[in-house]
Order: structure tokens, then C-alpha cells, then sequence
């Protein structure tokens, strides 16, 4: 089977990839609470731009995985992994029946995303701050192999806060990567407080831009922004792409949203009934 590939003018089905987040933000519940796992909050935040790049924008093909002309995706907060593996289930990279050893011992599908054991997993991630650099690595690489891909790399804020970022950030501009895009998952938190309570981050994007980006701020929960500004990579510019997308972590299902104690707890079972039916999933 081909990659896949948009025409390149080709309209997304909205509606149907605001259906696939919301079925990946069920399956990530379902999971977190199999698992007794934590971080799903953080899952719950970044399942549109997942559906977005996955099921639209990426040039991918599942059954054949290390094509050397994919598009590369890395989730640099790899503390979200349960969202990547729905997604790679769903697209089609293993049986979702899989997804049931989430966090189990003798599995694969670890609470961070393991190097070299699972298709479609592009690299070990979670330790913040390594993601970017490694994408660029890739990026410069397929430069000298004279490749076209494109890489995509998903930042948590509190990443933001990592010094080996702002060093890529840089890199990736001073060369003119115009094949990379970051999407900054910028839910306003980070383990245990404030995200600009912490270190202050924003102004966010006039940052990225300061870094010699072409930065972008949006509502990261709108799909047809994500899509729009991820499809158009490169731009024109001859800069790399900053999204700043304005995230509400625990989105899509309400007792959660906005609520750091997700970062840490697992639903219970009337939890997961009460999140599927407010997703439209029963």
C-alpha cells in the first residue's frame, strides 16, 4: 500500500476528525483506567491535533512503517503516550486489542513510549526536552539523504521550560528546517502547578518567533485551524513552524477539564461511562 497522501488542495472532513478525537479521548479513558495509569489529562488535551495530523495531514502508510519518505511524528510529552498508542492502533499500525496491555508487565506499550518496539513509535520520549532535538536530527538527515519528509514534533508547555528546546529551536531556524513543525500543547499546566507559575512562558509564541520561527498562536481545539497550519508545512517562509495551540487539559470530558488532579488519578469504572457518554460515544 502507497502512503497516503492529500491532494493538495483537498478539504478536510471536519466532522469526522473531531469524531476520531473524540474516539481516541474514550479509548485513552478506557486505558487510563485499565491501567490504574496516570497523565490522562494530558492525553485528553492533545487528541485533536492527533486525529488532525494522523488521519489528514501526515504522509504515512501503516504497512509500511519505516519507509524511509514518511512523514515523521515524535510526541516529545511522551508522559501522553496512551494517546499515541490509540492512535497508532486506530490508523492501523497494531491491533487495538493490544491497547489492553497498556502498562502491563511483559508488554510493550509502556507508559512512555519505548525506542524500537512499536511501529510507528519514532522515537523513546517523556524525558522533556529530547524530542525536538531529535526530530531535527532526523530533519537534517533527510536533507543530506535528499528526502522530502516532513517532521512534526507535539511539546508540552512545561517542556517549554527545557533549555535544550530553546538551543534546537535555534539550530532548526539558524538552518532554515522549513520541513519542521512543532505544535505546543499549551494546556496552562505542568505536574504540580501553573505552567507560567512555574517559569513564566508566555508570550509564547513572540518567543518561538524571537527564536526565528514562524509562529502561530491558535485555539488548539480547533480542528480545522490545526489542520490548515500543519498541512501548510513548509509555508513559504523558509522558517521552521511554531503552533502554539491553546489547549484545556482533560478536554471533552467536563469533571475533568481544567482540573490538575488528572494529572495523577485514574477514573474509575462510573467515571469512564459518565466520560464516554459526555465524548457522544453510548
Amino acid at each position: 500500500m502507497a502512503m497516503t497522501e492529500q491532494a493538495p488542495n483537498s478539504a478536510p472532513d471536519l466532522d469526522a476528525l473531531r469524531r476520531i478525537a473524540a474516539e481516541l479521548r474514550g479509548q485513552v479513558v478506557k486505558m487510563s483506567h485499565q491501567a490504574k495509569a496516570a497523565h490522562l489529562a494530558s492525553c485528553l488535551s492533545c487528541c485533536d491535533t492527533l486525529a488532525a495530523a494522523y488521519w489528514h495531514v501526515l504522509n504515512i502508510d501503516p504497512d509500511n512503517p519505516k519507509d524511509p519518505e514518511r512523514d515523521r511524528f515524535i510526541l516529545s510529552k511522551g508522559h501522553a503516550a496512551a494517546a499515541l498508542y490509540a492512535t497508532l492502533a486506530k490508523r492501523g499500525y497494531f491491533d487495538e486489542a493490544q491497547l489492553d496491555t497498556f502498562c502491563k508487565d511483559g508488554g510493550i506499550l509502556a507508559e512512555h513510549p519505548p525506542a524500537n518496539l512499536l511501529a510507528g513509535v519514532e522515537a523513546a520520549t517523556g524525558s522533556l526536552g529530547h524530542g525536538l532535538p531529535i526530530g531535527l536530527g532526523m530533519a537534517v538527515a533527510g536533507r543530506i539523504n535528499d528526502q522530502n519528509f516532513r517532521v512534526y514534533g507535539l511539546l508540552s508547555d512545561g517542556e517549554c521550560n527545557e533549555g535544550s528546546n530553546w538551543e534546537a529551536a535555534m539550530f532548526a531556524a539558524g538552518q532554515k528546517l522549513d520541513n519542521v513543525c512543532v505544535i505546543i500543547d499549551y494546556n496552562k499546566w505542568q505536574a504540580t502547578g501553573r505552567s507560567n507559575e512555574t517559569l513564566m512562558l508566555a508570550p509564547l509564541r513572540d518567543k518561538w518567533a524571537a527564536a526565528g520561527w514562524d509562529a502561530h498562536e491558535i485555539d488548539g481545539h480547533d480542528m480545522e485551524a490545526l489542520v490548515k497550519l500543519m498541512w501548510n508545512v513548509p509555508n513559504g517562509s523558509g522558517k521552521p513552524v511554531a503552533i502554539i495551540a491553546n489547549t484545556v487539559k482533560g478536554k471533552g470530558v467536563s469533571f475533568m477539564e481544567d482540573d490538575n488532579n488528572w494529572h495523577y488519578r485514574a477514573p474509575t469504572a462510573e467515571e469512564v461511562e459518565a466520560a464516554h457518554k459526555e465524548l457522544g460515544l453510548i
